[in-house]
C-alpha cells in the first residue's frame, strides 16, 4: 500500500508484452512492471532483531544450500576441479544456521519440492553439487532444527502451515540480476524467471520476503580402477585426523582428469544421491581421493595391504567380492597417465606477514596480557600531514574556535559578544523560556492533575556535603518504619499543632460551605435533572468539594440525580439502562465511602442505594474503608426514596441486579474496579504508592543501582524525579543525568524538570538541555543534565570532562533502555553503562527476557562496585482493549459534519482469546484478559465443557470468588481469575488434541463482522484515505477522542492530514452554501461590521460625557456575539479541536503566527492545528512538534498524527491509539511502545486499540508477537579504541577514566558468561593499536597526534574516517586540491566525499542502464555517482593489502603462541561434533598424507580441507575461516572493500545526490531522480554539512599546531585569542550556528602552500555547500 507517494516519484521504465515472448521477455517484463518497483520500496532492515524479533521465520532449504555451494573457497562443484571437498561444505552449512542460532533467532527450514533449482553448468558440476544438496539434506536432518518439507506453494499442508505458524518472512534468493541481452542464456533466463514468480507467489500468499543471495545449477557416467581407489577413499576416511585431510588438490594427468570429472565421478555420484537413503553414515573427500589416486598410480609395485593396510584392504575386497567383481590391475592406468611425486609433496611457505609495531601503555599492557604478542621495528614511511603533534581534545568538533572548558576549569577568555549578538541571544532565549513555560504548563503529574513547583534551598554545609552521610540521613529519616508492638504511634508537639490548625481550618470552611452549598443547589434546581448532573459534574472539581461533610453530601446529591433520572426515563426496565446506571451508581457510592467525613445519615443512605440496586451485600467491604464521624447532620436536599419504609424492599422492582453478584461485576464493573497492588501511605511521596513503587524507592535511598521493568501507565515517573530531588537536595554540585532516546523526550523531560523544581545556585543553573542540535542552560554547569545518549557518550569521553565534570556524575537515568537493543544507537547505550562512573536507573516497559538482560547489568553495577537491584511489575494499570476498523469500499453518503454524524458502527472488538487463532502454540508473558473478557472465556468453556479436559464449573464465578474475603472484587482478584483461566487455556493449546474445540472458543468469541473478513484483506491507499474520517468520526462520537494515529512513514503521515482536512473543509464549505441559519447569521455579522464607525463615534460621545467605561451599553458592544465572531475560524460541526481553559483563542493565533513567521512549517499543518489536528514526526519543525505536544495535553488537539517520535515515554495521554497501515517499522517492540500511550494512569480507565487498514492476521500478530531479548552489541571500534586514548592521555590517567576503559574491555555483553566476546574485544584492542600506529594516529606511548581530530570526531561514519585519513597521508587530498582548476578541485573533493560518507547505493533493479537513460533526460541530477578517483582507489587497495598482512601476522603470531591455550580445531561450530580421531596408522599412504598435509595455524581445519592454506585475500576471509577459538570479529575491522567497486558488487551503485546536491541544489531533484524520500532530505544533507564542518575544523587545528610548531622553533609567538564558549566538543547549535566561520581564516605562517590549499578548498566546499542547504530550508 503506496500511502506516502514514494511509488509516484519514480519514473520506471515500463514495455509490453511481445505476441510470442521468449523466457527473456517475460522476464524483463515482469520486472519492469512489478519486480523493479517492488526491489525499489524494499528496506535495509535489521531483520532478526529488529523485525522479526523472537517471531518465526523461514529459510527457504535450496536457497541455503545455494549459498554454501557457491562459497568461492569452497572446493566442491568446480569446473575444472575434481574436488569433492563435503566436509568444508558442512562446516560452511553450520556455520551460516550457527549465525543464525547464535543471534537468538527463531527459525525453520523449508523445502519446496517442486522449486528445486535448475542447474546451468556441465555433467560433473551438476552431479556433484546435487549429491552434496543430498548429503547436506540428510546432515541438515540430523541436527536440531526444524525442517519442514512440501511439494509446492499450492500444497494444501503449505498453506495450512502458513494459517497456522503464521511466518514472519522467508529468506531465499532472487535469481540474481539481469542484462536481458543476448549474454543471458535461456537457461538463466528460465531458472531467474521461475525464481521471481516463486517470490511473487509468496508474496500472493501474504507472506514477507527477504533475500538469501545465491546461485542455482542442476544434472549427469566409469572404470574398475576408479571405483575400487574411491571406495577405498571411503573406508580410509574413518582413520584419518583433520590435519591429514588439510591438503592442497594433488595434480594428475590432464587426461585422467578429464575422464574423472566427465565420465567417473558424475556417475558415481549421481548413484550415490539415489542410494544415500539406504546408506549409513557417508563421508566424501574429493582431495584424500585425488591423493590416493596419485599415490597408487605413482607407488612401486607392491600388495595393497603394504601401502594402505590390512584392516581397509580385508574390507575393500569384502566389497569387492560381494559385487562380484573383476580383480584390479593398476599398471596399465598407471603406464598410460604417469604422475609425479612432486606435486604433492613439495609443502608452500607461510606467507610473509608484518608483526605488531612497538606498543607500551601501562593501564593497557596489563588489559592486553591475555593476548600479548611479540612486536617488531619498522621504519615509518614518510606521509603528508604528519607533523607528530600530540592532539589535545579541548574545542569544538565543528568550529575550531570554541573551547570545551570555561575559562575556570583551564579554557580559554570568552571574546566579549557585540550588541547585535548580544540582542538576537536574548531574544532567542526569551522565545526559548517562553515555550518552556508554556510547555510545563500544560504538563500534569501521574495523576492527572497540575504538577506543583517544589524550591529547593541551597544545601550550606560546605560544597555539597558527604554524599553517604547525607544518604543515611534521609535513609532514617524518610523510611517508614513499624511500630512496635502495642505502642500508639508517637505524636510529636509539633504535629499536635498543625493538627489542630487543620481541624481550626475545617471548621471554618465548613461554615463558609453551608451557604455556597445553598445556592448551588438552588441554581440546581432552576433546571433539569440532567441540567443538573451537568453541574453537579462541574462542582466536583471545585476545591470545597474534596473534603468536609460538603464532600459527602454532594456525593449523596449526585447519587439523588442518577436515581431520580432513572426513574424518569421512559425506557427505565431496559436491562441496558439499569446495568449503565448501576454502574454509576455504584461508582458514586464507593467514592462517597471513601470520603474523610461520613455521618451518619450518609451511611444509612448509601446503604439503603446499594440494597436497592440488590447489591447489599456490598457494604461491609465498602465500610472497611470509610472514615466516619459521630456527629449527625441533616441534609439540605430531600434524597430520593429507594427502599420502602417498613419492608426495606425496592420502592422499584427493576432496580435489583438478579445476575451473580460477581459475575455482574465482571462484565459491567471491571473498568471501575480498585487497582492498588498493597498500596500504603509513605512519606517519601505524595501518592499512596504500591509495593513495588516503595521497593524502588528503598533502593533509591541506598544508592543502589536500579532496573526497573514495568508496562507503561504502572506508574514508573515519579522514580526519575525522586531521583532528582535527591541529588539536589543532598548536594549543590552533584549531577544526575538523565538520557532520553529522543529530542522530543529530552525537550518534555526538561520542561517537567522546569515545572517540579526551582533551586537558586549562584553561578550555576539548576537544570540544562544537551543535543546534537542545540542546547539549553550550561551542561556543565547543572545539576540536572537532560540529553541524548550520543551526547553523554561524548561528555563521558572527553578528556577536558574527566578531570572536573564527570567526577560530580550521581545518578545517570537511562529511560527506555530497551534502545540498548537497537542495531542502530544501540552500541552507545552499552558504553553508557560501561562507562557509567555512578550508579544507573534502568526504565523500561518493554524488555524481552529482562532477567538476562538484568544478570548482566548487575554484573557490571558490581563489577563498578554498586549494589543492584531489579524490580520487575508486569501488571498495567489500566487494560488496553483491542479493535479492528472495518473499511469499506464506497462509503454510504459523504461526510456531512459532526453534528448530524451517525456512527457507521465499522469498529470491531477484537477479544484477546480470538486472537490465538493465529496459531501459537503458548500464551506470550503479557497476554492479559480484562475483567469482562475472563467472564466470555468462562461462558465460551460452559459452552463447550463436553470438549474441554477440566471441570469448567470451577470456574463459574460465584463458585470461585465465593471463598473470596470481599465481595466487591478488587482488580488482584481479577487477577487471580485470569491466572486460572489461562493455565487451562494454555493446556488447550499445547495439546494438539484440542484444536478443534480451541477454534470453536475462538469461534464463538469473534465479533461477527470480523469473521466475515479477508484474513489477509490490505486496502488500497484510496479506500485508506477514503475511510479515514468516518475512523476519526466514529472515535469523537464515541468520546473514545483524543487518539494518536501511528504511521511509520513521515510523508504518509502529512497526506493522512491534508486529506482529513480537506475533507472537513470541503464539507464545511458545502454545508455553509446551504445552510440558511449560518446564512442569516453571516447577514446579521456583515450588519454589525457596517456599524462600525456608529458604535465607535457612540464610544467617543460617552466618553466626552464622562460617562463610565463599564457601563452595560460599552459591554454590550464589546462582548457582543458578533465582537468574537470570525467566518474564517472552523464551524465546531466540522472540526475536532476540544474546548480548553489553557490557551485562549488569542494566544493560538499568535503562536501560530510566530511559528509562520519564524519557522518553515507547511500552511496547511496550521491549519489543521485549528481544527484539532496536527502532525508529529522527526521531519516537522521543532517547535512545531512542542507546540502540537502542548496543544495535545491540555485537550486542544484532539487528533495526532504521528510516527514513532511520540511513542517514548512523551507525556502526551491519550485515550485511543490507533495503528495506521501496515510497515516493516512496526515490530513488536514498537507495537507496544505506541499501544502503551492509550489508557494512562490517571486519565483513563481503560485504553482502546484500533488497527486500521491492516489485516486482521497481522494485528494477531502484533499482539501476541514477543519481545525479542537485548542481545549485546559489539561496543568497540577503531576510532573507540583511539577515543579511549585520548580520554587517558587527556585527563592525566584520571581515576574516572581508568575506571570506564577498564569497564568497557572487561564488561560487555557479548562477553557475558562466555570467553568468546572477551576474546574478541582483546584480539581486536591489540589489533586496534597496530592499525592505529601504522595510521599515524597513535605513538608508541598511547598518545593521541596528527589526524586524530578527523578519525575521532567522524566517529560515527568508521570506516570512512579512516579511510579519509590514509587518503590525506597519502597525498590524494593534496593532489585534487591542488588543480589549477579550483572548481574541478571542489568537485572532486566532493565526489570523494561522497564515497566515503553518506553513501546509499541505489536499488539493483531501479539502475538499470534503460531506467537511468530516462531519469537523466529529465533531471539535473547525474543520479549514479561517479568512480572514485583512480590514486585514492589505489590507496585504498594498498590500505587493505596493509590491514590483511597487520591482521593475519597477529593472527599468525598469537596462533603459534598460544597453541597450547587454544587447543585442537576439530569441532563442528553449531552441533558441536568432533569429525577427528588421532592418527595411529603408519602405513605408507598415511605417513605420505601426514608429510604432504598443509600446516595451518590460523585458519580452521575444516577450510583447510579445501587446500587453503594460512594466506587469505580478505580480512572477511580471515575472520569468518578462522580455527576455533581463534574469535575475530570481522565487521570491526576497517577493511574498505565497501569504498572500491569489485565483481561482486558491480550490480550496485552509489547514488550521486549529494554531488549532484553541491552542483545544482534542487531538493526536488534529489526525490524523483535519485529516489531519496522528501523526509530524509533534510537529515542526510545537515549530516553531510557537518561533517564537512569537523574536516574543516580539525585541518585548521592540525595546521595551526604545526604553525604554533614551526613559529616556536623559529622564535616567534602570535596571539592565539580564541571565541570560546563553554562546550562538551560537539555540535549543540542550530544547524545554521554551528561552527560558524564564513570568514577566511588568515594564512598561518610555517604551513605549507600544499597543505594550505587542502585547507582553502575544504573551507570553499563547506560555504558553498551550507549556503545551498540554508537556502533550502531558510
Amino acid at each position: 500500500m503506496d500511502l506516502d507517494g514514494f511509488e509516484n516519484d519514480a519514473e520506471l521504465l515500463s514495455s509490453s508484452l511481445p505476441a510470442n515472448p521468449t523466457s527473456r521477455d517475460a522476464l524483463k517484463y515482469l520486472d519492469e512492471e512489478w519486480y523493479f518497483g517492488t526491489n525499489r520500496r524494499g528496506r535495509w532492515m535489521d531483520l532478526i532483531g529488529d523485525y522479526a524479533g523472537s517471531e518465526l521465520f523461514l529459510l527457504d532449504g535450496e536457497a541455503l544450500f545455494q549459498s554454501v555451494l557457491n562459497d568461492p573457497l569452497l572446493a566442491l562443484g568446480r569446473h575444472d576441479d575434481p574436488s569433492f571437498q563435503n566436509l568444508h561444505a558442512v562446516w560452511l552449512l553450520e556455520r551460516l544456521l550457527y549465525e543464525f542460532k547464535f543471534r537468538d533467532a527463531t527459525f525453520e527450514i523449508v523445502f519446496w519440492q517442486g522449486s528445486v533449482p535448475s542447474m546451468t553448468s556441465g555433467d560433473f558440476v551438476v552431479a556433484s553439487r546435487m549429491l552434496a544438496r543430498s548429503m547436506m539434506f540428510r546432515h541438515l536432518l540430523s541436527l536440531t532444527i526444524p525442517v519442514r518439507i512440501f511439494d509446492n506453494l499450492a500444497d494444501a499442508e503449505w498453506i495450512a502451515y502458513l494459517d497456522g505458524r503464521k511466518p514472519m518472512f522467508v529468506m531465499t534468493t532472487d535469481g540474481g540480476a539481469t542484462t536481458y541481452g543476448d549474454a543471458l542464456l535461456t537457461m538463466d533466463a528460465n531458472r531467474i524467471l521461475l525464481q521471481r514468480v516463486f517470490i511473487f507467489d509468496l508474496l500472493a500468499q501474504g507472506c514477507a520476503v527477504s533475500l538469501l543471495q545465491g546461485a542455482e545449477y542442476r544434472d549427469s557416467k566409469f572404470t574398475g580402477e576408479l571405483l575400487w581407489i574411491f571406495v577405498a577413499h571411503i573406508l580410509i576416511l574413518p582413520t584419518l585426523s583433520l590435519q591429514e585431510r588439510a591438503r592442497r588438490l594433488d595434480i594428475l594427468h590432464p587426461k585422467l582428469q578429464n575422464i574423472l570429472m566427465t565420465a567417473f565421478l558424475p556417475s558415481v555420484f549421481i548413484e550415490l544421491e539415489h542410494a544415500l537413503p539406504s546408506i549409513g553414515d557417508l563421508d566424501l573427500d574429493g582431495h584424500v581421493f585425488v591423493a590416493l589416486l596419485a599415490f597408487l598410480l605413482q607407488s612401486p609395485p607392491t600388495t595393497f595391504s603394504a601401502l594402505l593396510g590390512e584392516d581397509v584392504v580385508t574390507q575393500l575386497d569384502a566389497v569387492w567380492s560381494s559385487l562380484d567383481l573383476p580383480p584390479i590391475d593398476f599398471r596399465p592406468l598407471a603406464a598410460r597417465f604417469p604422475c609425479s611425486l612432486t606435486t604433492t609433496q613439495v609443502k608452500a611457505s607461510p606467507i610473509q606477514v608484518r608483526g605488531l609495531l612497538p606498543f607500551t601503555h601501562p593501564f593497557f599492557d596489563d588489559q592486553l596480557a591475555p593476548v600479548h604478542v611479540d612486536a617488531v621495528v619498522e621504519t615509518a614511511p614518510t606521509t603528508r600531514m604528519s607533523f607528530n603533534t600530540v592532539f589535545n581534545d579541548n574545542y569544538h568538533w565543528h568550529n575550531s574556535r570554541r573551547s570545551i572548558l570555561p575559562p575556570h576549569l583551564g579554557g580559554e577568555d570568552y571574546k566579549p559578544m557585540d550588541e547585535r549578538q548580544r540582542r538576537r541571544k536574548l531574544r532567542s532565549d526569551q522565545r526559548f523560556m517562553a515555550s518552556l513555560e508554556w510547555q510545563a504548563q500544560t504538563l500534569t503529574g501521574a495523576f492527572g492533575t497540575p504538577i506543583q513547583r517544589q524550591i529547593i534551598l541551597p544545601v550550606r554545609s560546605g560544597k555539597g556535603g558527604s554524599k553517604s552521610t547525607t544518604s543515611t540521613k534521609r535513609l532514617e529519616a524518610d523510611v517508614p518504619r513499624p511500630n512496635k508492638k502495642g505502642k500508639p504511634e508517637h505524636v510529636s508537639s509539633a504535629d499536635k499543632i498543625r493538627q489542630a490548625n487543620a481541624a481550626k481550618k475545617q471548621t471554618k470552611d465548613d461554615e463558609s460551605n453551608q451557604g455556597w452549598w445553598q445556592e448551588q443547589l438552588k441554581r440546581c434546581l432552576e433546571g433539569s435533572v440532567s441540567h443538573q448532573l451537568s453541574l453537579i459534574d462541574n462542582l466536583l472539581r471545585n476545591k470545597r468539594t474534596q473534603t468536609g461533610w460538603l464532600a459527602v453530601e454532594i456525593r449523596l446529591y449526585l447519587l439523588h440525580l442518577e436515581f431520580s433520572q432513572w426513574i424518569e426515563r421512559s425506557d427505565r426496565e431496559s436491562l441496558v439502562v439499569r446495568d449503565a446506571t448501576v454502574v454509576r451508581i455504584l461508582c458514586i457510592a464507593k467514592d462517597a465511602y471513601r470520603q474523610t467525613h461520613l455521618f451518619p445519615t450518609a451511611i444509612t443512605l448509601l446503604d439503603s442505594a446499594l440494597a436497592a440496586v440488590g447489591f447489599s451485600a456490598l457494604s461491609s467491604d465498602l465500610r472497611l474503608s470509610a472514615t466516619l464521624v459521630k456527629d449527625n447532620r441533616a441534609l439540605a436536599f430531600k434524597f430520593v426514596k429507594v427502599l420502602r419504609s417498613k419492608t426495606g424492599s425496592p420502592v422499584h422492582k427493576y432496580m435489583r441486579i438478579d445476575e451473580d453478584l460477581f459475575a455482574w461485576q465482571l462484565r459491567h464493573f471491571g473498568d471501575y474496579m480498585d487497582r492498588s497492588m498493597d498500596s500504603q501511605t509513605d512519606r517519601r511521596v505524595s501518592f499512596k504508592p504500591d509495593a513495588w513503587q516503595r521497593e524502588v524507592l528503598d533502593c533509591l535511598d541506598r544508592d543502589y543501582s536500579v532496573l526497573v521493568v514495568a508496562p507503561t501507565s504502572a506508574g514508573k515517573t515519579f522514580i526519575s524525579y525522586y531521583a532528582m530531588e535527591q541529588v539536589l537536595k543532598t548536594s549543590d554540585d552533584g549531577i544526575l543525568v538523565y538520557v532520553a532516546p529522543t529530542k522530543a523526550l529530552v525537550n518534555q523531560i526538561a520542561a517537567e524538570v522546569y515545572a517540579r523544581f526551582k533551586k537558586d545556585l549562584k553561578g550555576k543553573s539548576c537544570w540544562a538541555i544537551h543535543t546534537r542540535d542545540y542546547r539549553v542552560h550550561d551542561p556543565q554547569n547543572c545539576q540536572i543534565l537532560v540529553t541524548v545518549p550520543e551526547m553523554l557518550a561524548i561528555m563521558l569521553l572527553s578528556p577536558p570532562l574527566a578531570r572536573s565534570w564527570t567526577p560530580r556524575i550521581r545518578r545517570i537515568i537511562l529511560d527506555e533502555i530497551h534502545s540498548i537493543g537497537q542495531q542502530e544507537g544501540g552500541a552507545v547505550w552499552e558504553q553508557i553503562l560501561l562507562l557509567a562512573p555512578c550508579p544507573i536507573i534502568g526504565l523500561s516497559a518493554t524488555i524481552g527476557h529482562p532477567e538476562r538482560f538484568n544478570a548482566w547489568l548487575q554484573s557490571v553495577q558490581e563489577a563498578h562496585g554498586f549494589k543492584h537491584s531489579f524490580i520487575h511489575h508486569p501488571h498495567r494499570y489500566s487494560h488496553l482493549r483491542k479493535f479492528t476498523y472495518v473499511l469499506q469500499n464506497k462509503t454510504e453518503s459523504p461526510f456531512a459534519g459532526l453534528a448530524k454524524y451517525s456512527d457507521t458502527k465499522r469498529v470491531a472488538f477484537l477479544h484477546p482469546v480470538v486472537m490465538l487463532s493465529f496459531g501459537v502454540t503458548e500464551l506470550p508473558p503479557d497476554f492479559s484478559l480484562e475483567a469482562s473478557d475472563c467472564l466470555s472465556l468462562f461462558e465460551a468453556f460452559r459452552k463447550f465443557h463436553n470438549d474441554v479436559p477440566f471441570d469448567v464449573e470451577e470456574l463459574d464465578p460465584s463458585k470461585f470468588f465465593a471463598t473470596s474475603e470481599v465481595k466487591l472484587l478488587r482488580q488482584q482478584d481479577v487477577l487471580r481469575y485470569e491466572g486460572a483461566l489461562k493455565t487451562n487455556l494454555a493446556h488447550l493449546l499445547h495439546s494438539p488434541l484440542y484444536t478443534s474445540v480451541l477454534h470453536c472458543i475462538t469461534d464463538h468469541l469473534t465479533d461477527p463482522s470480523v469473521r466475515e473478513l479477508d484474513l489477509q484483506f490490505e486496502p488500497t491507499a484510496r479506500e485508506f484515505y477514503g475511510n479515514l474520517i468516518y475512523l476519526v468520526a466514529d472515535l469523537h462520537g464515541s468520546g473514545d477522542l483524543p487518539a494518536m494515529l501511528f504511521n511509520f512513514d513521515r510523508k504518509a503521515c502529512e497526506l493522512m492530514a491534508q486529506v482529513l482536512l480537506k475533507t472537513l473543509q470541503d464539507a464545511e464549505k458545502t454545508w455553509r452554501s446551504q445552510d440558511a441559519a449560518w446564512k442569516r447569521k453571516i447577514e446579521q455579522w456583515e450588519a454589525w461590521k457596517n456599524q462600525a464607525k456608529n458604535r465607535e463615534r457612540q464610544r467617543e460621545r460617552q466618553l466626552r460625557q464622562k460617562r463610565d467605561p463599564d457601563d452595560a451599553q460599552f459591554q454590550d458592544s464589546s462582548t457582543s456575539w458578533e465582537s468574537r465572531f470570525n467566518p474564517s475560524d472552523p464551524s465546531p460541526e466540522f472540526s475536532f479541536a476540544g474546548v480548553s481553559t489553557s490557551i485562549s483563542k488569542e494566544e493560538l493565533e499568535e503562536e501560530m503566527a510566530d511559528l509562520a513567521r519564524w519557522s518553515s512549517v507547511p500552511v496547511w499543518a496550521l491549519i489543521a492545528l485549528r481544527r484539532g489536528i496536527g502532525v508529529h514526526h522527526a521531519g516537522m519543525n521543532k517547535r512545531y512538534r512542542s507546540l502540537v505536544e502542548s496543544l495535545y495535553r491540555i485537550g486542544f488537539l484532539k487528533v495526532v498524527i504521528a510516527t514513532g517520535t511520540l511513542a517514548l515515554g512523551i507525556n502526551a495521554p491519550t485515550k485511543t491509539s490507533i495503528f495506521c497501515g501496515d510497515s516493516a517499522y512496526l515490530t513488536a517492540l514498537v507495537y507496544r511502545q505506541c499501544a502503551g500511550r492509550a489508557g494512562r494512569r490517571g486519565f483513563d480507565l481503560l485504553g482502546k486499540i484500533v488497527f486500521y487498514g491492516l489485516p486482521i492476521d497481522r494485528c494477531h500478530r502484533l499482539v501476541l508477537s514477543r519481545l525479542p531479548s537485548l542481545g549485546g552489541n559489539w561496543p568497540l571500534t577503531i576510532t573507540m579504541i583511539l577515543r579511549l586514548f585520548n580520554l587517558l592521555q587527556g585527563s592525566d590517567n584520571a581515576p574516572v577514566a581508568v575506571n570506564a576503559i577498564r569497564g568497557l574491555l572487561q564488561l560487555p555483553q557479548v562477553g557475558f558468561s562466555s570467553d568468546f566476546g572477551k576474546q574478541q574485544i582483546l584480539h581486536f584492542t591489540r589489533f586496534s593499536i597496530d592499525y592505529l600506529r601504522r595510521a599515524g594516529l597513535l605513538d608508541d606511548k598511547g598518545n593521541p597526534v596528527n589526524l586524530f581530530g578527523i578519525a575521532s570526531h567522524l566517529y560515527y561514519h568508521e570506516p570512512g574516517n579512516l579511510a579519509l585519513v590514509a587518503l590525506i597521508r597519502q597525498g590524494v587530498l593534496h593532489r585534487i586540491c591542488g588543480q589549477n582548476s579550483r572548481i574541478a578541485a571542489q568537485r572532486e573533493f566532493v565526489l570523494l566525499m561522497c564515497h566515503l560518507f553518506g553513501r546509499r547505493y541505489l536499488p539493483r533493479s531501479y539502475a538499470s542502464d534503460e531506467n537511468l537513460q530516462q531519469l537523466i533526460k529529465k533531471s539535473p541530477s547525474m543520479v549514479i555517482l561517479p568512480a572514485l578517483p583512480k590514486d585514492a582507489k589505489k590507496v585504498l587497495q594498498q590500505h587493505d593489502r596493509d590491514i590483511l598482512s597487520v591482521f593475519s601476522g597477529y593472527a599468525m603470531t598469537y596462533a603459534t603462541q598460544h597453541s597450547d591455550t587454544l587447543g585442537p580445531d576439530t569441532e563442528l561450530p553449531l552441533s558441536g561434533s568432533i569429525r577427528t580421531r588421532p592418527s595411529s596408522s603408519s602405513t605408507p599412504f598415511n605417513i605420505h598424507l601426514r608429510r604432504s598435509a598443509i600446516d595451518v595455524r590460523v585458519r580452521s581445519l575444516f577450510t583447510a580441507n579445501s587446500g587453503h592454506e594460512d594466506t587469505f585475500n580478505t580480512v572477511e576471509e580471515l575472520s569468518q575461516t578462522a580455527r576455533d577459538k581463534m574469535h575475530l570479529n570481522r565487521y570491526a575491522i576497517p577493511a574498505m572493500t565497501k569504498f572500491i567497486p569489485s565483481k561482486e558488487k558491480s550490480s550496485l551503485v552509489l547514488n550521486a545526490y549529494l554531488l549532484d546536491f553541491f552542483i545544482h541544489g534542487q531538493t526536488a531533484a534529489l526525490k524523483k531522480a535519485n529516489g531519496i524520500r522528501g523526509n530524509d532530505v533534510w537529515y542526510l544533507l545537515e549530516d553531510f554539512s557537518l561533517t564537512l564542518k569537523t574536516i574543516r575544523a580539525n585541518v585548521i587545528r592540525l595546521l595551526e599546531a604545526a604553525s604554533k610548531l614551526t613559529t616556536t622553533d623559529a622564535g616567534l609567538e602570535e596571539d592565539d585569542e580564541k571565541d570560546d564558549e563553554l562546550d562538551s566538543g560537539y555540535g549543540t547549535y542550530d544547524s545554521g550556528d554551528i561552527g560558524g566561520e564564513a570568514e577566511e581564516q588568515t594564512r598561518l605562517p610555517g604551513v605549507s602552500d600544499e597543505d594550505w590549499r587542502v585547507y582553502e578548498v575544504i573551507h570553499a566546499v563547506t560555504e558553498e555547500f551550507e549556503t545551498k542547504f540554508k537556502a533550502m530550508w531558510a
